[in-house]
């Protein structure tokens, strides 16, 4: 069979409709959002209004008091899971992408979330041994070929019924049909999605939301 790209899992009609009633981001996020159009040469990596507030609900329904995402690129998914924080609470970001660093911490600035976003720069896999904390909620969207490890890396770190996100795990659709020879990104994720759906470990809901994102609680 033929791999197919899928850019739209739902019909572009009923996705408008949906994005026209989802409250709006904020006139700093539009900004950010504006911006990352505009200067940055891969847009598409930003969450976006839509499931910006996806996230923002996700955390703010945990409550967490300590978050962990892996691939902050400008920071706009960090603070959205912000928002959700418990008085107190923290939101650790791993970026390796040494040039985005400035443009994180401006945008981290500008939303007055300083004190809640901490920044670590490096190779996530290097990173996340250093850090000593029991995570309720966790967004993995870094590079594909290092989602299973990035998995089993945190999920010892999350607490008994804590969450574990996984973005892009749809792959414009590429996952739902044989991959061509050579594309190991959608073989690794058509992988990690079957091991997922058979872990104990976890109960899990695919949303075909954006580019697919999986729900994973801790069991």
């Amino acid at each position: 069979m033929e791999k197919k790209v899928i850019t739209n899992f739902v019909h572009p009609d009923i996705e408008q409709y949906s994005e026209i009633h989802t409250s709006e981001e904020s006139e700093m996020m539009a900004k950010l959002n504006r911006w990352t159009h505009v200067k940055m040469v891969r847009p598409r990596m930003l969450s976006g209004a839509y499931q910006g507030k996806l996230l923002e609900m996700i955390s703010t329904m945990v409550q967490p008091t300590n978050v962990l995402e892996i691939g902050a690129y400008v920071g706009y998914s960090a603070i959205c899971l912000a928002k959700g924080l418990k008085e107190g609470g923290k939101v650790h970001t791993i970026e390796v992408d040494e040039e985005l660093e400035d443009i994180i911490l401006k945008a981290v600035s500008d939303a007055e979330l300083d004190d809640k976003i901490c920044l670590h720069m490096g190779n996530a896999l290097e990173v996340l041994p250093t850090i000593n904390q029991v995570f309720d909620l966790v967004f993995i969207d870094a590079d594909k070929i290092n989602y299973p490890n990035y998995y089993e890396m945190v999920l010892p770190m999350v607490r008994k019924g804590g969450f574990i996100m996984l973005d892009n795990i749809l792959w414009s659709g590429k996952v739902v049909y044989p991959q061509p020879k050579g594309d190991k990104e959608t073989a690794v994720l058509k992988e990690l999605n079957d091991f997922i759906q058979n872990d104990s470990r976890v109960e899990n809901i695919l949303l075909p939301i954006r580019d697919g994102l999986m729900l994973c609680r801790k069991l």
